[in-house]
């Protein structure tokens, strides 16, 4: 696996029109330009990745991940990350802009595959419009089945991309035109539709995304002697909640709910109560395995909304500390999550303040 992924993410984007470049800008609960890195990673076709950028990034703890400065145009930030690497021994180096996060993994074998017996292979696709081309006051009319609209990424044998760069000052809009540039011989392949630049703000809106919901509910009964947990911190209470593990409804009514919109069963499946190595596991060692289907899966967390129904403790008195502490386990930012407090006129087991239980809707997206 001798491949490396550049991913230019060093551009201005001034027609997005956004005080942060638009590979920065928050898409489905993380940056534009991650969405790329993270396809890459799971195509398990590189050795490493590097991100060209003139912005500070941070928080990549991947260590096949390196980030190195980008130039002012694009082809300069291409050669600077193709002479970061010209001494790693990579056969193949893949070339993408972080201005399309919508390609497939798909695409990205089936330009691996296409390496195999060509030196640069690049997709395309065809256009459906008329076309004409202006030179001066004049317009010439093209035929549009001989026009190609290249889409990256573009994938090369490295030896003899970083060859042609080397002589290379002008200034092009892919490595593509390098090839073609000096008479070399370009594999175009079939592209996707899908794979658009993003250029506007409007043209985030064009992505697929699909909303899927669960329900989560859970009870447990109050008992002395034991430590309180809601939201994965601790509760000063003079009763803890009785279960096989810590009894954090809160989490456990969001798993549950996570489950349920990704038609995963229950809590119940994945932690059955009879197993002896679940006991007294804490909550949030509970949540991480689901999080992470979450993640294998392609689905994000767009909002979850949560009632706590317990007489006391007040709700109100923790519901910072609780939003927070679920804004870090769950990864998202505090404004996706709504806590709110429910008494049940002293009805019941919750009533007579014998048992807390909790009732959450989520909302998940699905972005493929």
């Amino acid at each position: 696996m001798s491949n490396c992924f550049i991913l230019l993410a060093a551009g201005k984007g001034k027609r997005f029109k956004s005080k942060k470049p638009k590979q920065f800008t928050n898409f489905i609960n993380k940056p534009l330009f991650m969405h790329s890195v993270d396809k890459a990673l799971k195509s398990r076709l590189f050795k490493s990745i590097i991100i060209v950028s003139n912005s500070p990034i941070r928080n990549i703890r991947n260590k096949s991940i390196k980030i190195i400065k980008g130039g002012k145009e694009r082809y300069q930030s291409s050669k600077n990350a193709i002479n970061f690497i010209k001494n790693k021994n990579y056969k193949n180096v893949f070339i993408h802009d972080a201005a399309r996060p919508n390609f497939s993994i798909k695409l990205l074998k089936r330009l691996h595959s296409n390496l195999k017996n060509n030196k640069a292979v690049v997709p395309f696709l065809k256009t459906e419009n008329s076309s004409k081309y202006k030179v001066k006051n004049k317009i010439k009319n093209l035929v549009r089945d001989n026009l190609l609209f290249t889409q990256t990424p573009q994938c090369f044998d490295f030896k003899s991309l970083y060859n042609l760069c080397k002589t290379n000052n002008e200034k092009v809009t892919d490595e593509a035109s390098i090839f073609i540039n000096n008479n070399q011989k370009v594999k175009f392949i079939k592209g996707e539709n899908n794979n658009f630049k993003i250029t506007t703000k409007s043209d985030l809106k064009k992505i697929i995304v699909r909303n899927f919901y669960g329900i989560g509910f859970d009870i447990h009964r109050l008992i002395k002697n034991k430590k309180l947990y809601l939201g994965g911190i601790k509760i000063p209470f003079h009763s803890g909640l009785k279960g096989h593990s810590d009894g954090d409804v809160i989490l456990h009514a969001i798993i549950d709910g996570l489950l349920g919109a990704m038609r995963k069963k229950d809590i119940g499946s994945i932690y059955p109560s009879n197993k002896m190595k679940f006991k007294n596991i804490r909550s949030p060692n509970m949540l991480l395995p689901i999080l992470k289907i979450l993640d294998k899966n392609r689905f994000f967390i767009n909002n979850i909304d949560i009632n706590l129904i317990c007489e006391k403790p007040k709700v109100s008195k923790y519901r910072n500390k609780i939003i927070t502490s679920l804004s870090n386990l769950l990864n998202i930012s505090k404004d996706q999550i709504n806590l709110k407090g429910k008494t049940v006129e002293k009805l019941g087991l919750i009533g007579k303040e014998k048992a807390i239980a909790c009732e959450t809707i989520v909302s998940l997206n699905y972005y493929a």
